[in-house]
């Protein structure tokens, strides 16, 4: 923090692990860094994965003289096109593009594409070849070179993919060098699937080489749970179920599936957030404090709240599918997969025993938003008669506006003495105004290449996950389960309101957080 308020950002020289990840055990590091796009004419590479390496570049972390970015895919297009495809999604807006056209230049001179089928060896002994002939340039010993794969690709090509990486991309001996993989989600379709893909993949790598990737524990507001709750005293006695009334785990989205309606319906919405992303969230909410920040000790302790959440009851569960879904053609006209689902987990251990975590997710509703609400429970001896104003809440918005803001009860203003709930607030906009909050994708790329796991989900962490879901999910998919229809632009089946009132959340009349402005 500078002098007179204002904060800013220091420009990093390097992408090299300093702070917690000096615990890390590593090899000192020497070498070049390959970082190689598998589905590089995908979207999501084009909307996510070039776009973060490209503002980790112009932040410094992927200093020119060191790295270099190779793209592979089927799709046969040059170097220079590959370029033209990404360039208009690497700066937001056009007044940025012109400030930062010389970055984008430099950047894109880093990328070069190689065409290739995913279960060939011929493709990807040429991608190896290239990239040997960079580490040749950049007089990186073999062996001391670090290659970072990044699996733009659907899971179903995961197996194939590892197993050329495996016999034709990886370093040749060990001075310091490693090869890392990173695959995004969806891992599996339930638990079966998913321990048939982790034990392909564990065949091939070991886990410290693999980064399952979940974007949620990028997010800033997601990273600043473990700080809140144990760098603060002031949380640490009303943490528990002494205290704690419920906790509300939301997304919402007010649009449907627009045009992803064929892949959406694979997976629905338990599958697509409530397994993976709230869930991961959950996890950091109810865990007990680590014993340091080392990535295995953080963890541990998630993995012990998993292990302690009971099976899900099936009259604490509320599905609902927005009317019109199913008129995307590539929607089966019979379809009952889910578009909204709220449920509650129970965590059976002696800090949460009878503590509903409610976890509500759906596509097509009134809002759009990500947040946990912290409910706190009555005040005993309510000698100001404000209960039916609302209870304390303790409110961390995710996105969009990130902040949080401390709902409470405090006088009205004025001759009379009389009640009103407001808020201590901390809007990050306000608070933080020349600080730009990077991309979760940004953050999960620099620990991959900086060897810290803390934020990417372990083989026994997503084990356990879909333990919890895959009966539930199993009794969906044979049409045991029905969701109930709904209006878009709702707040989704009336059922699920009713569900949260059963689970003791008690709604706020009267009252509506407004973000600040500047």
């Amino acid at each position: 923090m500078m002098g007179s308020g204002e904060w800013s950002i220091e420009k990093r020289s390097s992408f090299r692990s300093d702070s917690f990840s000096k615990d890390i055990d590593n090899v000192p590091e020497t070498g070049c860094l390959s970082i190689i796009v598998l589905g590089a004419s995908g979207d999501l590479a084009k909307k996510k994965t070039f776009p973060a390496l490209f503002n980790l570049y112009r932040q410094g972390f992927l200093p020119s003289e060191e790295v270099h970015i190779f793209g592979y895919a089927r799709t046969k297009i040059s170097d220079e096109e590959l370029r033209n495809r990404i360039r208009g999604f690497l700066v937001d807006n056009k007044a940025a593009s012109s400030e930062h056209s010389d970055d984008v230049l430099k950047f894109l001179e880093l990328i070069k594409y190689v065409s290739g089928s995913y279960d060939d060896e011929d493709g990807f002994n040429k991608l190896d070849k290239e990239i040997s002939e960079h580490e040749i340039a950049k007089n990186s010993y073999e062996g001391s070179s670090r290659r970072l794969f990044y699996l733009a690709l659907p899971p179903s090509v995961y197996p194939s993919v590892c197993k050329m990486i495996r016999n034709c991309c990886m370093n040749k001996s060990d001075l310091g060098g490693w090869t890392r993989i990173v695959v995004e989600k969806p891992f599996g379709r339930d638990l079966e699937s998913a321990e048939k893909l982790s034990t392909q993949i564990g065949e091939l790598f070991d886990e410290p080489q693999i980064y399952r990737i979940d974007h949620y524990l990028g997010k800033e507001l997601v990273q600043n749970l473990l700080v809140l709750r144990f760098a603060n005293r002031f949380f640490l006695p009303l943490w528990n179920r002494d205290n704690i009334a419920n906790v509300q785990i939301v997304f919402r989205e007010d649009f449907g599936t627009e045009g992803r309606g064929g892949y959406f319906d694979e997976y629905g919405i338990i599958r697509d957030i409530i397994q993976n992303h709230l869930l991961q969230v959950l996890c950091l909410v109810a865990m007990e404090k680590p014993v340091s920040l080392k990535p295995e000790h953080i963890r541990d302790e998630k993995v012990k709240v998993l292990q302690s959440v009971l099976p899900i009851k099936d009259e604490e569960v509320v599905l609902g599918q927005y009317e019109g879904y199913r008129d995307d053609p590539t929607v089966p006209d019979h379809s009952n997969t889910p578009t909204f689902a709220t449920m509650v987990l129970r965590i059976h251990n002696e800090r949460w025993e009878g503590v509903p975590f409610i976890l509500k997710a759906g596509k097509a509703l009134n809002s759009r938003k990500a947040e946990i609400r912290v409910q706190f429970k009555d005040v005993p001896g309510d000698i100001f008669k404000c209960k039916k104003q609302g209870r304390n809440e303790f409110v961390i918005r995710l996105q969009p506006s990130e902040a949080m803001y401390m709902k409470l009860t405090v006088k009205q203003p004025g001759l009379e003495m009389s009640t009103v709930q407001s808020e201590l607030d901390l809007s990050y906009r306000q608070r933080y105004q020349r600080v730009v909050i990077p991309e979760a994708y940004e953050r999960l790329i620099l620990d991959t290449m900086r060897g810290d796991q803390q934020h990417f989900v372990r083989r026994d962490e997503l084990k356990v996950a879909w333990e919890i879901f895959t009966p539930l999910l199993h009794r969906i998919d044979g049409g045991e389960f029905k969701p109930i229809p709904y209006q878009p632009g709702s707040r989704g089946p009336v059922e699920a309101d009713e569900l949260l009132e059963k689970a003791g959340y008690v709604q706020t009349h009267g009252y509506i957080w407004i973000p600040p402005t500047l």
